[in-house]
């Protein structure tokens, strides 16, 4: 899988849709698939559904969810009545009971076939008016938010699932909720590197294998309202200054905090960023056509396809870590 259109398509993590579109997608080597309440309806018809998309799969996927407990938990259908905790009252409960819960969700994910978890949510929350993270972190002390991390990212490892450390380069102080709109932090960099980096800067030095960039204005890293996932100086940041060696993935592309760049734009500027990896939640035709307006630019731009090479590089020394080749 040399060409640089196969190279491309592993970079995509898609949502799934009701026409199959996603299956041929996974014959021309699509990266991933990430699943919502709406694709799980009870654990045997999602342990199929699993095998099927792995049979369909030239690469083993990245078989992707965003399970943190509380208001972010996407197995609900099965387990019905049962709700893992959030992350703030998990941690609450004590480092035990964190760890017990982990433990639980990781065995869960694992024996449905998921390999990643867009988990530990490290946001330091310093603004209690959030209103898209709140109890989705575990604390408004950095100290605090890196125990909890450290934690849950070693549990999802010892049990053969991908963590994934978010929001880079920090959603707490936001006002705003970047699937609506794009939240600007304006503060200084020493008061991001003091409260919201901090904890990136922990989980990295612990050896995190993949951090989401979130689609926020941090004003620190750019005047222009460019968001964090589009930003060269901000994932030059999290290469160069923390010495992140991971995959980097965005937050969701549909959201507003990024949309409306123009879908096409905000994909290529994201790749020259140093995004590694995108997560798009729609598998439609809309969605297929920027991934082939993208390999048509790399024909002719010699820096995309070049930031296309490195991100499959990346990504497939992830899967080859992970057991996923």
């Amino acid at each position: 899988m040399e060409d640089i259109k196969a190279q491309l398509y592993q970079m995509f993590i898609l949502g799934l849709d009701e026409e199959g579109k996603y299956e041929k997608l996974l014959e021309n080597g699509l990266g991933g698939v990430i699943f919502f309440t709406k694709d799980i309806k009870s654990a045997k018809q999602f342990s199929d559904l699993i095998c099927n998309i792995k049979a369909k799969s030239q690469i083993t996927p990245f078989l992707s969810i965003d399970q943190e407990g509380g208001r972010v938990e996407r197995t609900e259908n099965i387990h019905k009545g049962k709700k893992y905790l959030s992350a703030k009252y998990a941690y609450e409960k004590g480092k035990k009971f964190l760890e017990g819960q982990t433990q639980e969700i990781a065995k869960e994910l694992k024996t449905y076939g998921i390999n990643l978890n867009f988990a530990p949510c490290i946001d330091t929350n310093t603004n209690p008016q959030n209103p898209i993270i709140g109890e989705r972190a575990f604390s408004s002390n950095p100290d605090d938010v890196i125990d909890g991390g450290k934690i849950v990212s070693k549990i999802y490892r010892s049990n053969g699932i991908i963590p994934c450390a978010k929001h880079y380069p920090g959603h707490g102080d936001a006002n705003a909720d970047s699937h609506l709109t794009l939240p600007v932090i304006d503060l200084p960099l020493s008061d991001m590197e003091k409260i919201h980096i901090k904890p990136f800067k922990a989980v990295v030095d612990d050896g995190i294998e993949m951090i989401m960039a979130a689609h926020l204005h941090c004003t620190c890293f750019e005047k222009e309202p460019i968001p964090t996932s589009l930003s060269k100086n901000a994932i030059s940041y999290l290469r160069e200054k923390l010495h992140f060696n991971g995959v980097i993935i965005s937050d969701d592309m549909v959201m507003k905090g990024v949309s409306n760049f123009g879908e096409l734009q905000a994909c290529v500027m994201g790749i020259k960023a140093g995004i590694n990896l995108f997560i798009y939640r729609n598998c439609d035709d809309k969605t297929i056509d920027i991934i082939e307006q993208v390999y048509k630019l790399a024909l002719k731009d010699e820096e995309l396809a070049k930031c296309i090479k490195f991100s499959y590089n990346k990504i497939m020394e992830l899967k080859k870590k992970f057991d996923l080749l």
